[in-house]
């Protein structure tokens, strides 16, 4: 698991979450890259736990969109103090607000109607929804969540990347745990390479990918003291 001490310095922390949303807020600058970036991340959580509660998918996708379109343009996002908690959890709690504002206004149009509970699970892949076990929606939410820093971690990983066509993918397996198909002689020789230069490759990949696995995380706290109590709570969310 990564550590702390990995982190490359206190400076790290300008970039949290909370940083994100205020500057998502209000005319700046950098509203605009603030709001993709917060889309990109909770995109999947929220969206998740919203079809959690019940809703359909073309009705959670609008909800989602509604809900941080609104969340967004609220012109107190600057009053926002990072004090209150773990960003994470004050979205929520702002989703559930969301929510059931949004139950009102059908009530009042008369729109409403019991939609029936369908548990669902979504594969990346495929954008394809499956029913699955009976995760609350909190759970789902958390779950989602973890996910999201995972691949995050894993796209920046991609993207600084200079191993040739192919490498990395073949790779990849190896920062789940999981071994490359065929082993690493395999790889050596699809790619004209010592089994000694495949371990070096792997070794140094699980180091990058710890490093910015450690860095997303980051993201989601205040303080660097909060870091293993965010990481242990990434690891019980993606067993959950």
């Amino acid at each position: 698991m990564p550590s702390p001490s990995d982190l490359p310095g206190p400076s790290r922390f300008l970039t949290t979450h909370w940083s994100v949303v205020l500057n998502a807020g209000g005319a700046k600058p950098n509203s605009a890259e603030a709001l993709e970036e917060l889309c990109a991340t909770y995109w999947r959580p929220i969206h998740g736990f919203i079809r959690r509660r019940g809703h359909d998918e073309d009705t959670a996708r609008d909800l989602t969109q509604g809900f941080f379109a609104q969340f967004l343009e609220r012109l107190d996002l600057q009053g926002l103090d990072p004090t209150r908690g773990r960003f994470r959890a004050y979205l929520l709690a702002c989703v559930k607000h969301f929510l059931a504002n949004e139950r009102e206004k059908e009530r009042a149009l008369k729109r409403g109607g019991g939609e029936r509970f369908v548990g669902i699970e979504f594969d990346d892949d495929t954008g394809h929804f499956e029913p699955a076990d009976e995760r609350t929606p909190e759970r789902e939410f958390e779950r989602q969540w973890a996910h999201s820093v995972l691949r995050r971690g894993l796209e920046r990983v991609r993207a600084e990347q200079v191993l040739r066509e192919g490498l990395f993918e073949r790779l990849k397996p190896t920062l789940a745990g999981e071994s490359v198909e065929g082993g690493y002689a395999a790889v050596a020789d699809e790619f004209g390479m010592t089994s000694v230069a495949v371990k070096v490759a792997v070794h140094r990949l699980k180091k990058r990918y710890a490093q910015m696995l450690l860095e997303e995380v980051a993201r989601t706290v205040e303080t660097p003291q909060e870091i293993e109590d965010e990481l242990d709570h990434l690891f019980r969310a993606l067993e959950g």
